[in-house]
């Protein structure tokens, strides 16, 4: 008889056989648990710690208040989809476009509406007929910018001015700087333009610039040139900026096109400077920039520039200072005797340009308060090796090596020497812009500087004194204040309207609500 089988033993042997077979597999699966538990931990490491950096910079309420929105708008953009909400919001749309077309687009029998090229060409005496019709269409009224009414806008005023603007512009309108050769007057104005305006703003010896279309290619060609720094020389591949509640929108539009994340640091509600420890908390890793303004669009305050150097320093950071507004009369004000405010001590001006060892670069406006044909501003750097981030080149392309230091790509690079580079803008605005810089002079910018700025605390000063129910917003030192209301029942943004209907043109602002005004030469006799 044979022998009886071991159920056991018959198990044994195929369980061996699969241990054999899977235990590589087993072994790679516990692996590949391991490697998933890994990552997920370092994932959830890396997202604390930035919602650390977030919360540190932002705080709790502003943290709060920034998931109410993302919240918010995500429920609204869900209603929005609904058949009968699109229908409305269509509807309402309309409506608001034609709204703004009845404001802004001149109609009726009377408006010739030029749409087409004509089939023969017109002469010169019709030309200039058509546009003093134009000028006139939708209420329009001639020379109104130089009647002392409109803030801002328009910086220069006089006849002869213009006339200086014009020969150049006439002398120089088909000048190429692409062929220094043939035009070598443009491009040595163009870098005179940077020197000269180095020079005002204390820059050291290695400084240099840029020459752009304005303010805001100024800002946004400065956060390029960070962000390219701060990867090349830390690695850095998030970055992060800190600016002021105030600093002008030309920097969120910046970060928006570079992918630069904005921690927006609030103001404080009397002196309207950034708060400094808020600015320090923010700080982080991943920070590649600081930004203060000298002066600020809204209410015409300056920053404490020299607290944001003293961070910017101690953390290895860069700091732009927005100039763009303030341009002449920032840098004059110290040489005019203005600097130190008047007998009360109010409107001073705190140090702020290149003699602070932080300060890394600054913009600065040719076209405002320069007197500078439009189109033209100067970006400053305190290095060459720090400028040299802003350029794009491509020495690959098919059409041969193509070099640009700004976003307009009718623009190139001439090459001066080792280490300096200076943009060649339209020929006419070079010319333009130099030829005012030379017809001023340093005197004329000092003068035209205390004329503005006097007439701007005098402003402030009898806001003060003489309208109880409205007030000064900080403490403005140059040429630009803002007020607001402080009585229940007066709408400051109300009072605005009515000095529009007055013939005043200013500007509305918010948070506060506020009415804006930039002193111009307009407003100002030379006996201001």
């Amino acid at each position: 008889m044979p022998p009886r089988s071991n159920p056991k033993a018959l198990l044994a042997l195929p369980t061996t056989y699969a241990r054999e077979l899977l235990g590589p597999l087993l072994a790679t699966s516990t692996k590949l648990d391991v490697a998933k538990s890994a990552l997920f931990y370092y994932l959830l490491a890396v997202y604390t710690r930035k919602a650390y950096w977030h919360l540190r910079a932002r705080g709790i309420l502003a943290s709060v208040k920034d998931v109410y929105v993302l919240v918010s708008q995500f429920v609204v953009r869900l209603v929005l989809r609904l058949p009968s909400m699109q229908k409305k919001v269509t509807t309402e749309m309309s409506k608001a476009r034609l709204d703004i077309e009845n404001k802004l687009v001149p109609k009726g029998p009377n408006v010739t509406r030029h749409l087409t090229i004509p089939e023969e060409g017109k002469s010169l005496e019709w030309i200039l007929a058509e546009m003093e019709k134009m000028d006139l269409e939708l209420n329009g009224q001639k020379g109104i910018w130089n009647e002392g009414k409109l803030s801002g806008a328009v910086y220069h005023g006089g006849e002869d001015l213009q006339k200086i603007i014009t020969a150049a512009y006439d002398r120089y309108c088909v000048s190429n700087p692409l062929h220094p050769d043939v035009f070598p007057a443009v491009r040595k104005m163009e870098a005179e333009i940077v020197a000269m305006v180095l020079k005002i703003y204390n820059a050291p010896a290695t400084g240099v610039g840029v020459v752009t279309s304005g303010g805001t290619e100024s800002i946004i060609m400065a956060l390029k040139t960070y962000r390219d720094w701060a990867r090349k020389t830390k690695g850095i591949t998030e970055p992060e900026m800190i600016l002021p509640a105030s600093a002008h929108a030309a920097f969120d539009k910046g970060a928006a096109y570079f992918n630069i994340k904005v921690h927006t640091i609030p103001v404080d509600r009397f002196t309207r400077k950034v708060d400094l420890k808020h600015v320090k908390r923010a700080i982080n890793p991943n920070t590649i920039l600081l930004v203060g303004s000298a002066i600020n669009y809204p209410d015409g305050a300056e920053d404490d520039i020299a607290g944001l150097s003293a961070l910017a320093d101690k953390y290895g950071l860069g700091l732009h200072v927005d100039c763009c507004l303030g341009s002449f009369i920032v840098a004059f004000l110290e040489p005019a005797g203005l600097a130190n405010g008047d007998a009360k001590g109010k409107y001073k001006l705190s140090p702020f340009d290149f003699r602070l060892k932080g300060v890394t670069s600054i913009s600065c406006d040719t076209h405002k308060y320069g007197f500078a044909p439009k189109g033209t501003s100067v970006i400053m750097y305190r290095t060459p090796e720090l400028r040299r981030f802003q350029y794009y080149i491509n020495p690959g392309w098919t059409g041969g090596l193509y070099a640009s230091p700004g976003l307009s790509g009718s623009r190139s690079l001439i090459y001066l020497s080792i280490d300096h580079f200076h943009y060649t803008s339209p020929g006419a605005l070079i010319a333009g812009t130099w030829a005012v810089m030379q017809h001023i002079g340093y005197q004329g910018y000092l003068e035209s500087c205390k004329n503005i700025v006097l007439a701007t605390r005098k402003i402030a000063d009898t806001i003060t004194s003489d309208i109880p129910e409205l007030y000064v917003l900080g403490d403005p030192p140059a040429s630009v204040v803002a007020f607001a209301s402080k009585h229940p029942k007066v709408d400051v943004l109300e009072v605005g309207d009515g000095m529009s209907r007055r013939g005043w043109h200013l500007a509305g602002i918010y948070n506060p609500k506020a009415v804006h005004i930039a002193v111009t030469v307009c407003w100002t006799p030379p006996s201001a």
